[in-house]
């Protein structure tokens, strides 16, 4: 079966050569270092956000999934809503202390 997935080929220009392969370029996994050997710091912002608070935590080193596993513990932890963009988390409302008292139960001792 052809591999035919459009969503893979987004920003490529059309060929007319029949021979032309699609070549995607390999994402390297990072290997996530131990918890503890995380430096994670965690602050409140307001800016650009409508006047909302939100919690940030920023500093993960690692792969995305292992990240996107850390911001739902947060989210489910703290019981609000949140999102995991450009490498950090986003978590909604000032949960700044709880934030930090729950990374350093799961192992992360470097936290601010």
């Amino acid at each position: 079966m052809k591999n035919n997935d459009w969503k893979s080929r987004l920003n490529i220009v059309y060929s007319t050569n029949p021979d032309f392969r699609y070549e995607e370029e390999e994402k390297e996994e990072v290997a996530t270092p131990e918890k503890r050997q995380q430096k994670l710091r965690v602050s409140i912002e307001k800016k650009g956000r409508g006047g909302k608070t939100v919690t940030v935590v920023s500093g993960f080193t690692g792969s995305e999934d292992n990240l996107k596993e850390l911001g739902k513990l947060l989210k489910t932890k703290c019981g609000v809503g949140g999102s995991v963009k450009d490498g950090d988390i986003l978590i909604q409302g000032e949960f700044r202390q709880r934030i930090i008292d729950l990374l350093k139960e799961e192992g992360y001792s470097q936290t601010k």
